[in-house]
Parts: C-alpha cells; structure tokens; sequence
C-alpha cells in the first residue's frame, strides 16, 4: 500500500520537526520514503488530507496489560490492540501479570503468535522478574529475552527481596533490557485501598501513604547504582518519588521513569463518592503531587507517559469500594489528556510526542517513535483541537473503567497507521 499524507503538522522530534511546518509524508513497502514527484497521482496511493492536523510518530505505550492469557474475560490482544490504535497507538508492551504469568519463552511465544495473528497494534512483551511473579526465585530471564521479551517487571507487585531484585539486575544487564519496578512497600500499603491523606480519612478507607512508593523507588535506585543495570520506575505518583529520580539522574545511575494521565491529572479527590472508576495503584495522590509530576515531565526527570491500561470486567469494578480491583482503562483517553499538558505549558506538543512515543521506544529498544526515511511506517494523525465527549461504552477495550466517562476533552486521533497499513480511521469509528 502506498499512503501519502498532505499538509498535516508535521510533528518528529528524532528529526527536530516540531509541528512548525507542514509538509508530506510518503509511505510505501511499509516504510517512510521521500515524496516521489507528484506522488498523489501513483496509482493505487491512498492519499490523506492532513490540512489542521498532526502527524506524528505512532505513539508508544510502554506499560499496558492485555490480560491474555488466562483473563480473556476482562481484555485479549485483540480487543487491546484494538483500543490501542483507536487511541493513537501504534505499539503497547504488554505487562506479565496473566495466567500463566509471562515467566518462559512459552508464554512469550504465545503472546507474540496471538499478537502477529489478532493484534492491530505492535506487541512487545514483558517478562517477570520472577517465577509466577511470587518474588521468591528468578524467571528465566535469559529465555525470555532471546524469545522476544524487550523488559522485565513483576508489575502489580514489587520484588521485595533485595538480593533477588540485584540478580535479576546483574542478569538482564548484559541483555540491554531494563528492569521496570512497581514500586511499593507492602507492609506500609497493607490492606490500603486509596491514597492516605484527609480524603481518605473523611470516607474512613484504609490509606496508602506516598512513602510506600518513595521508600522502593529508593531502594531500587540504590540497586541500578550497585549494579549498573537500567532501571525503569513504573507509574511515579509521589512527589518524593520525582525528587528521587531528579537527585539519582543527576549522579548518573541509569534511571527513567514514567508518569501516567490519570496521576498528572487527577487527585484523590475524585475518590469521592467512592468511585471504584478511580481507585488504581499507585492511587490518587494529592494536587501536591500533581505539581511534582508536572515539573519533572517539564525538566526531564519524568522520561515518559504510559497509560497502566489495566482493564477489569464491569461486574468486578461494580462493587464496594474496598472490595473491587485497581486499575483503570487509558489507552483511548490518553492523548487527549496528555494534550491538556501542552494547552497549560508543562510540555510543547514536541515534547508530548517525545514521551509517548521517541523516548518509550528509545528506552524498551523496539525501533520505531520517529518519521525519519526509512523508519517503520507508524504513524497517528490526529485533530489537536476538535473536542470530544468521552463514551465508555463506546471503547474499544472490553473495560469501561475510566474516570473520564461522559467528560469533554479536546484531541481526535484521525488515522492511526501500523506498518504502512492503516489500522484505525475515525471516519469508520464506533459512533
């Protein structure tokens, strides 16, 4: 397929376009190519008027869960996918929380065959850090890697013996993958439910307080310095946790970190009410903390945004507060949020791209997060400006959990192209 888009902003920051200027891009074979001499007269072209539009590298999401295998009833990498491109997404990489957990080349393989089969967007898969994710011996990192695993993580829970986490460390290095860390002390978030503050003592639910995320992020910083091992910090939500990424990057240890919408956007406020479409882990922090991810997202301490989509079944989500799951949906919501970041100045909309889809891309090693010639042919047009209503029941995704139903927020992803074929068209979106 030969696709030629016109008179879009043209946004890259790899080749330093920063939406200034308009111009063309040219796909063909699957690649970007220079224009050819009136290239919309090739026969065959499919041509795109980007005329008040961005185009912009695929966006890459670094940290979702597609919950299959084992949890086909709350997503798969169909229906995943799916949501990912209808959001602007052209690559995810899938967290190792299924069952079986992604902890062998097996699970790998399988998830990379249903992807290559099913998928609409590109699948990347984490591996565990450790067997079943149950902390107590290493996965067969080593397996994993050489099947296709561009990270390893035991997200959704932190590795809390300190000498497993350095092995693991010393054992990736020599794979350039990096160990993303959920970073939480459990015996401080206990049975918390939200995070610990007024909010929560005003409802009367157990909190968790922001030092149980501050106090791994720490020590896990303290383990990259050790080791030399690239560290990833997962879903920062403390403001200690920033100041601990700001002090570690400025001693050279080999930390990034990703912060996600709904942390840099809302507070625990929005519990109220007891809004199960709200509680996530890391929970909710305060404005307080807010202001920190901002500022590390404006000065580079925050390298990246990543959504968490973590999709539950409505059944699941629909009960008491303390009883049901964490984790929200964000893949379709995610741009949209992210733009708010560049109408309040935290970001120039070359930086938004930068850190959803360059620099998640530079950091997981997958190629791809730029249009330079000859790069993969991913690529998001989208309406920086046009205003939508946020319908739950409208998302691709099998989950519904947003706290953003029913909202107005301002980005429509127009195309989102993979491989030089287009995967998602607003013009052919549910209603």
């Amino acid at each position: 397929m030969k696709i030629l888009i016109k008179g879009a902003r043209i946004v890259d920051p790899a080749s330093s376009r920063d939406g200034s200027k308009t111009g063309r891009i040219f796909i063909e074979g699957g690649v970007i190519r220079k224009p050819p001499p009136h290239a919309e007269k090739l026969p065959g072209i499919k041509v795109i008027d980007g005329r008040g539009m961005v185009a912009a590298p695929g966006l890459v999401d670094m940290h979702v869960h597609l919950r299959e295998p084992g949890f086909e009833h709350k997503e798969t990498i169909k229906t995943g996918t799916m949501s990912a491109v209808a959001g602007g997404f052209t690559a995810v990489a899938c967290m190792p929380n299924t069952r079986p957990v992604n902890d062998n080349a097996a699970v790998t393989q399988y998830i990379l065959m249903k992807a290559r089969t099913e998928g609409s967007a590109r699948v990347f898969p984490i591996g565990a850090i450790t067997k079943n994710e149950e902390g107590k011996s290493m996965a067969d990192i080593g397996e994993m890697c050489e099947a296709g695993c561009v990270a390893i993580s035991d997200d959704g829970f932190p590795v809390v013996d300190s000498a497993i986490l350095r092995r693991a460390m010393e054992y990736a290095k020599p794979f350039g993958v990096p160990v993303i860390s959920h970073c939480e002390d459990m015996s401080l978030s206990a049975d918390g439910v939200m995070n610990e503050g007024y909010v929560s003592n005003l409802m009367g639910l157990r909190g968790i307080p922001a030092e149980s995320e501050e106090i791994c992020v720490s020590r896990d910083i303290t383990l990259s310095r050790l080791t030399g091992a690239p560290l990833h910090i997962a879903h920062v939500s403390a403001a200690g946790s920033v100041a601990a990424v700001r002090r570690a990057k400025k001693e050279g240890v080999r930390v990034t970190a990703e912060a996600t919408p709904h942390h840099f956007t809302l507070s625990d406020e929005a519990v109220r009410g007891y809004k199960t479409n709200a509680k996530m882990n890391p929970p909710l922090r305060t404005q307080k903390d807010i202001n920190a991810i901002w500022k590390g997202l404006a000065d580079g301490t925050i390298d990246a945004i990543a959504t968490d989509h973590a999709p539950h079944s409505h059944d699941e989500k629909n009960v008491e507060f303390d009883k049901a799951p964490f984790g929200i949906v964000g893949l379709e919501t995610a741009l949209s949020l992210s733009l708010r970041l560049v109408d309040e100045g935290v970001l120039s909309l070359s930086g938004m791209v930068e850190k959803m889809s360059t620099v998640p891309a530079l950091i997981l090693g997958t190629g791809g997060g730029t249009l330079k010639e000859g790069a993969p042919a991913d690529v998001v047009v989208f309406d920086p400006e046009e205003e939508r209503v946020v319908n739950a029941e409208g998302f691709y995704s099998k989950g519904r959990s947003t706290p953003f139903d029913g909202e107005t927020l301002k980005g429509v992803v127009k195309w989102t192209i993979v491989g030089g074929v287009v995967k998602f068209s607003q013009a052919s979106a549910r209603p």
